[in-house]
């Protein structure tokens, strides 16, 4: 699962689309935690992660949200910038 970014010690991955269901989502891993988040209403959709590293992934999401939706429908993933 390649890795899109990292920051306060979240790891942002996504799988490749044709091993993976929708709705487009990314995957957040905190630790022994991890938490899939729907990328258009940003909602945690599964997982166990922490209440105040699923507001540092939405807020990070937030700005990122139109370029997570474009790796997910290209397949193209890349690198993005952490939440600062």
């Amino acid at each position: 699962m390649p890795e899109i970014t990292r920051f306060y010690g979240i790891i942002i991955k996504m799988f490749f689309k044709p091993k993976e269901h929708e709705p487009s989502h990314i995957h957040a891993l905190y630790g022994e935690y991890m938490g899939e988040f729907n990328i258009k209403t940003m909602e945690m959709i599964q997982g166990d992660l922490p209440v105040k590293a699923q507001e540092l992934v939405r807020d990070w999401m937030a700005v990122h949200r139109d370029e997570l939706q474009e790796m997910w429908e290209s397949q193209i993933i890349q690198k993005l910038p952490p939440l600062q």
